[in-house]
């Protein structure tokens, strides 16, 4: 019976990603000069890991690759080799190389072979001690013009090698007919089997290897090439690697430990090979699409799994307590009855926390790639750049920790082309010459809050203001607040960069920002002070699937307004209430002129309070930096609801993120403040008046 490993690739890169995450900060966080062991042990592991599954799953040209990183990397753990800082960067380099490589492969997608084969030039580069740049000596070069070695050796023509399984190899789950089968792929093989060691019937083991064989691979692969195909079983077996030159010799390679001898079969047949896959001729590169419909994979903390099979479990003490009220209920029972009910709905609320911990990852796997990030960035602007990171820990929604990862590279990447300047500057400026960014993370009031910090020049919103006039996207004769002269540069086509490079300068990037973090459920706000630097602050739910909400009701419907966007609520009076020309209605809320949106002409709901403003209530919202007042006739409570996809269930409706079922088993529409304010029909730059002093 034949497993297909297609069903574990997944997991394999899945768990590759994360060894790449390994790689990557331990890389970073090396010190050329003073190395820790643990640390060089713990990147080779993972380099390791890669290579050995790469190979499993039939994905050779990754397991070539790793395989080059994982040999420097030996002689760095071994004390062979010095580390330096080109070794890192170049290592660094593939590790990139590497991560595009398994996202091709993962996808289906085409690789950039030039890029992998640039790269693997500059692996070799470093094993061969050459310097940046330094091409390999003519001396260097493999065959002289006759055919032989300089050293006056024939040249390399094949492999010889003696494979004698223990018994007990294929108790570990390793076949050892798949691993003869690996020699097709690379290239021509002759296989001679020894039969001498299969004991009589009755003493047979069918879990025994028993057999051992003799190989034959008539072409110079790299040894490297032949030796990982036993990686998995060189503690399980006998096993001899001989060179075979054209004059006939056989050796082992120059310079490798003595190998445990393996007796030579002779006289045993020729054992013919099944002819494997052509994908696997090719290099054993078995690639398949990853299904479009494949759902990704969460780690979950045992702690968590067994407080969730607690919680069932006093569900189910609590269910059972109920249906033996139910089976002969008298009216003394009344009490029992409603103590079963809270501790129904108690043990209800503590199971929903637990499932919703089951999603919640910390912050750390977003954070992770700020390191690299700061360093790359850094010396490609010639600046230089301290990263400081807290709250690592922090737990958020697994969905949130995916989406808001771009958000922030764009805000960091900001923060280090417009924020930090460069050592000159700050010098002059009475700054240290290495600037701080620094990322935090943390619970306040039900959200998770994220700053992204820098102490550079600050924004100036002057500046800033006379950008927006040239580019048209204010009017000259408005009065904003500093706050608001801040928010410009979230305004679509916005840029400050004097020339256009590829860290910034093309005027798209910030508008994304907000929007991505909106469509989030959260909001971000800005505050920063010239010449000392720049405070960005993101508020976002804890979680995708479980909203805070106020319920409103417009007639006879009912809908929900996120509460993260609610400033107020207010019931107007008449004089507050202006009607401008041309635009609509607006009010007056301390100094500042707001549209109103009346939200029974936006969903054409009848309405008790049509015509009189005064009688119903406003709740004012801000999303996207505007704000508005949505009429409403009441208002009904603060709920913490459970979100319904509407476009999987029903469709995409304008001005609705989604649904939700109350307690009395209504559903109840989860407005989309953003696309709310659009349906009203009032631009709120409209209404952007002078402030009264």
């Amino acid at each position: 019976m034949s497993i297909d490993m297609a069903q574990f690739h997944q997991v394999f890169f899945e768990e590759s990603f994360e060894g790449l995450d390994i790689m990557e900060s331990g890389l970073l966080d090396m010190d050329p000069g003073a190395v820790d062991s643990e640390q060089i042990n713990a990147i080779f592991r993972a380099a390791h890991s890669i290579k050995g599954g790469a190979g499993t799953f039939g994905f050779g040209e990754i397991s070539n690759f790793t395989h080059t990183m994982e040999t420097l990397l030996d002689e760095m753990r071994d004390g062979r080799r010095e580390i330096t800082t080109d070794a890192v960067d170049v290592l660094l380099k593939s590790v990139d190389v590497l991560r595009d490589m398994l996202t091709v492969a993962q996808d289906g997608g085409e690789l950039d072979q030039s890029s992998v084969d640039a790269q693997s030039r500059e692996l070799k580069r470093v094993l061969d001690n050459r310097a940046p740049g330094q091409s390999q000596a003519a001396d260097e070069t493999p065959e002289s013009a006759d055919g032989a070695d300089d050293d006056g050796k024939a040249p390399l023509i094949g492999w010889h090698v003696v494979f004698r399984p223990h018994a007990h190899m294929m108790r570990t789950g390793n076949d050892p007919l798949r691993l003869l089968r690996e020699f097709h792929a690379l290239g021509e093989t002759r296989v001679v089997c020894d039969i001498s060691g299969v004991p009589p019937f009755h003493e047979y083991e069918p879990e025994d290897a028993v057999l051992s064989w003799d190989i034959h691979l008539d072409e110079p692969v790299e040894k490297y090439q032949v030796q990982e195909i036993f990686d998995w079983v060189e503690d399980d077996c006998d096993l001899a690697i001989m060179e075979v030159y054209a004059d006939g010799v056989e050796s082992a390679p120059a310079g490798e430990p003595s190998q445990k001898a393996a007796p030579k079969p002779t006289g045993k047949p020729e054992l013919k090979l099944a002819e494997p896959p052509p994908e696997r001729r090719k290099g054993g590169d078995r690639r398949q699409k990853k299904a479009a419909t494949s759902a990704g994979s969460i780690r979950v903390d045992v702690p968590k799994i067994d407080s969730l099979i607690n919680m069932v479990g006093e569900l189910v003490i609590t269910q059972s307590m109920l249906s033996m009220l139910g089976e002969d209920f008298q009216h003394e029972d009344l009490p029992k009855l409603l103590e079963g009910l809270a501790q129904l709905e108690r043990h209800t609320r503590e199971l929903q926390e637990s499932v919703m911990q089951i999603r919640m990852m910390p912050i750390s796997f977003t954070f992770s790639r700020f390191p690299r990030l700061v360093r790359d960035l850094s010396t490609k602007l010639g600046k230089k750049i301290e990263l400081k990171m807290n709250g690592e820990s922090t737990e958020v929604d697994k969905t949130v920790i995916e989406k808001i990862g771009d958000p922030l590279v764009h805000l960091v990447r900001n923060s280090l082309d417009h924020g930090i300047e460069t050592p000159e500057v700050r010098r002059a400026a009475g700054k240290p010459e290495t600037g701080t960014v620094e990322l935090n993370a943390y619970h306040k009031g039900g959200n998770i809050i994220i700053e992204i910090k820098d102490d550079g020049k600050g924004l100036d919103g002057d500046l800033l203001f006379r950008k927006a006039v040239e580019k048209g996207l204010v009017r000259e004769d408005e009065t904003l607040t500093d706050q608001q002269k801040f928010e410009l540069i979230f305004m679509p086509g916005f840029s400050t960069a004097e020339k256009i490079s590829d860290v910034s300068g093309r005027g798209v990037g910030m508008d994304v920002v907000r929007k991505n973090i909106n469509e989030l459920g959260g909001s971000i706000e800005i505050d920063s002070e010239l010449g000392v630097g720049t405070d960005i602050v993101i508020r976002l739910p804890l979680t995708l699937a479980i909203l805070d909400g106020q319920v409103v009701r417009v007639g006879d419907e009912t809908y929900i307004v996120p509460l993260v966007s609610i400033l107020e609520s207010i019931q107007v009076r008449p004089e507050m209430i202006n009607l401008v020309g041309g635009k609509g209605e607006a009010f007056k809320l301390r100094d500042e002129y707001l549209p109103i949106v009346r939200m029974h002409e936006v969903f054409d709901v009848p309405s008790e309070h049509v015509e009189e403003l005064t009688e119903g209530l406003l709740v004012i919202v801000e999303a996207e930096g505007h704000k508005c007042g949505l009429f409403v006739d009441d208002l009904l409570g603060q709920h913490q609801v459970v979100i319904k996809s509407l476009e999987e269930n029903y469709g995409s409706v304008e001005g609705v993120s989604g649904a939700t079922i109350l307690g009395d088993g209504s559903v109840a529409l989860i407005l989309d403040i953003t696309g709310v304010i659009r349906l009203g029909g009032n631009r709120p730059e409209d209404f952007r008046l002078q402030r009264t002093a």
